[in-house]
């Protein structure tokens, strides 16, 4: 097997640890949002609306429109 040169070897731990710090954040913040939720359910909010909600907010309003579309119409063909 070939071994890296050292500039090589110190890019590549340097990739892996810039990875791995922000592996760490997106555990941390991932943690934050589960509290928020909590907090939220403990508010009395729907959680599950909320998750909706946002979802949604992230759409252009085309894409919105056309999926209110799309629900319409398979609510009305499934009679729902």
């Amino acid at each position: 097997m070939e071994s890296m040169d050292n500039s090589a070897a110190e890019q590549l731990r340097s990739i892996i640890e810039r990875i791995e710090r922000l592996e760490e954040e997106k555990t941390n913040i991932a943690s934050d949002i589960k509290d928020i939720y909590g907090e939220a359910k403990s508010m009395g909010y729907d959680v599950k609306i909320i998750r909706k909600v946002i979802s949604l907010r992230k759409k252009q309003p085309h894409e919105l429109e056309e999926e209110e579309q799309l629900l319409t119409l398979y609510r009305m063909a499934v009679g729902v």
